[in-house]
Parts: C-alpha cells; sequence; structure tokens
C-alpha cells in the first residue's frame, strides 16, 4: 500500500439542505438511509450496517451492474450528534485486503433554517493495483451525494427522523 500522502486525494464537498441536522445526521448514520445513497449512480447496495458510536462498525457492500461486489469497511472514530462524523471507510479486495484506506469527517451547521453540510474525503493509502482509479474519486463521491440530496428530500415532512 503506498501512502505518499502528497500524491493522494483529498476532497471537499459542500452541500447546503432545506433540511433540519438531525436529519441529514440519520441519513449519514441510519443503514437503511445508507443503503439508499452510498455509492455512484447505477450501483446497488445489498449490505449496509452502520453502528454510529466511537468504534462502531462502518460496512457497506457495493454492486456493480455487471456483478462485482464492492465491500467498504471502516470504523467510526468520532460522533457529535447533529454535528460531527468521522469515520474511516475502506475499500477491501476478495481477499479481504484494505485496497483504498479512506478517512471521512462530515461536519453539520445550522445556517438561516437550513442545513450547511461539508464532507471532507482524505486518502491515507491505496494499494498500486487500484491507485490508478483515484481520480474517479471526485465523480463518484458526487453521484453518491446526488443520491444523498434525493434521500434527504425524500424524507422530508416526515419528521426531523424521516421515516423507520
Amino acid at each position: 500500500m503506498t501512502d505518499a500522502t502528497d500524491k493522494l486525494p483529498e476532497l471537499t464537498f459542500t452541500r447546503t439542505f432545506d433540511a433540519p441536522r438531525e436529519l441529514v445526521f440519520k441519513v449519514w448514520t441510519d443503514p437503511y438511509h445508507v443503503a439508499q445513497w452510498w455509492g455512484p449512480h447505477g450501483l446497488t447496495i445489498p449490505l449496509s450496517k452502520v453502528d454510529a458510536r466511537i468504534g462502531g462498525l462502518f460496512e457497506v457492500h457495493m454492486l456493480t451492474p455487471d456483478g462485482t461486489l464492492l465491500p467498504s469497511v471502516g470504523e467510526f472514530k468520532e460522533i457529535v450528534p447533529f454535528e460531527r462524523i468521522v469515520f474511516s471507510s475502506n475499500l477491501i479486495s476478495a481477499e479481504g485486503e484494505t485496497l483504498i484506506d479512506v478517512v471521512n469527517t462530515i461536519t453539520l451547521e445550522e445556517v438561516g433554517g437550513r442545513t450547511r453540510m461539508t464532507l471532507h474525503v482524505k486518502v491515507l493509502g491505496a494499494d498500486p493495483r487500484v491507485a490508478g482509479k483515484l481520480g474517479g474519486m471526485e465523480q463518484g463521491w458526487s453521484e453518491s451525494l446526488e443520491r444523498f440530496a434525493a434521500e434527504v428530500m425524500h424524507n422530508i415532512g416526515n419528521g426531523p427522523g424521516g421515516p423507520r
């Protein structure tokens, strides 16, 4: 695994939602909601385990249209309800090896009755076999965040906690 941090991607995305922070937080931390939006367009989520507490498991399996399974496994490092989430989400090979080591930091701020969400994605290491694919992370996250926004908007009006 390469850890030449000057060559590894570090991305920041900011989105503002006409929704309460409690709902935006829930869409990040509830396994049902995560399964609705995680991953780029065209992928489905056959497994979503999200235990949003420090040391809790984050495990999401993405399934591509051609049947390739892409497991992402990590751990929650920090949780401040409705304000901050820090967790790892590492892409794992079929043999159980970490291919991409990532830490994600989400901050939620109330701004004029809306929620501003900032997502910071930092790649800490990448196996040389997949390092060339890191250039697609920005598009992948942009598509995931489009799906995330749709999930938030779908749950507006169901109360701050949304359905479930």
